[in-house]
Parts: C-alpha cells; sequence; structure tokens
C-alpha cells in the first residue's frame, strides 16, 4: 500500500507564515472537526498528522481543561509536546497548566491514556529541540516569529 502524502504537504504547509496568521480559522475548524466526529478526528489527524487532545487540571481551578495539540512521537511510549503558540509572543495557557501537574490525560488514535509530565531544560531539552524540528520543521519559523520566548517543552510517557 502507498504511504500517505499527507504528512508530507502538513509540514510542508505547515513552514508557511500564512499559516500563523490563519491560526484562529484552523483552531475553529479543530474544534468542528472534533465535535463532528465525537473527538475522534481533528484536523491534523486528517491531514496525516500526530495529533492529540490534551486534557490537564487547570492550575488554578482544578478544573480538567482538553485542547487538541501537534505532538512529536519519541519513542514508543514517549510523546514530546512544544509550547509553540503559532509563534506568538505569550506561551500557550495549556502550558501553564501543564507546567503545574505531574500527570496528564492524552486521547490519540482513538485511545486514552495517563501520562506523566515533565518539562524539559538543560541538554535534554536542547535534544529533544532538534527532534521535534526534524519531525515539525515549522517550530524553527514559529520561534523565529517569538525570538524572546524560548518555547516551553514537554516530554510526556506513558503510565
Amino acid at each position: 500500500m502507498p504511504k500517505s502524502p499527507l504528512p508530507a504537504l502538513g509540514r510542508a504547509i505547515g513552514r508557511r507564515p500564512l499559516v500563523m496568521r490563519a491560526a484562529p480559522a484552523i483552531l475553529a475548524l479543530e474544534r468542528l472537526v472534533r465535535r463532528v466526529t465525537r473527538g475522534r478526528h481533528g484536523v491534523l489527524d486528517l491531514a496525516g498528522l500526530p495529533s492529540m487532545q490534551l486534557t490537564v487540571p487547570g492550575r488554578k481551578t482544578g478544573v480538567p481543561r482538553t485542547v487538541s495539540l501537534l505532538y512529536v512521537p519519541d519513542g514508543p511510549d514517549t510523546l514530546l509536546l512544544v509550547g509553540s503558540n503559532w509563534g506568538r509572543p505569550q506561551h500557550p495557557s495549556w502550558s501553564a497548566n501543564l507546567n503545574a501537574a505531574e500527570f496528564a490525560e492524552i486521547h490519540t488514535r482513538g485511545e486514552r491514556f495517563e501520562v506523566k509530565v515533565r518539562r524539559m531544560s538543560g541538554p535534554d531539552r536542547y535534544r529533544a529541540w532538534n527532534r521535534a524540528l526534524a519531525a515539525w520543521p515549522g517550530y524553527a519559523m514559529e520561534q523565529r516569529l517569538a525570538p524572546d520566548r524560548p518555547f516551553r517543552l514537554y516530554e510526556l510517557t506513558r503510565i
């Protein structure tokens, strides 16, 4: 069976600055697709890219918050999350909640499971950042758009 061209196309499109300007429309479409498919699929899934729904308690309220995100597979039981926020100057709100959490829940590819959260720093972060760039080169463009904000980078390990 031939390999799908969609992931390569998605990565190529993701390097374009236009995508950053279209972020609000893409996020609205993501919410619509998730609602219509009852959470089973999102826009990134349809493009053949690795996506998940992350559920983490709010750091102030403790109320579970769910957000759809692109992730980087990093081994059989590990995922990387990059807090790029589409290259905006501020960190994404979900990353503040993840900073305060030891555990979170992931819903991806029809499966739900708990993960241990670790914010990356130092040499580990540097190596993980290079793996993230290899998987999604658009992160480099997003970092250029927010040069004064090092992106938060997380390792999520399946429990």
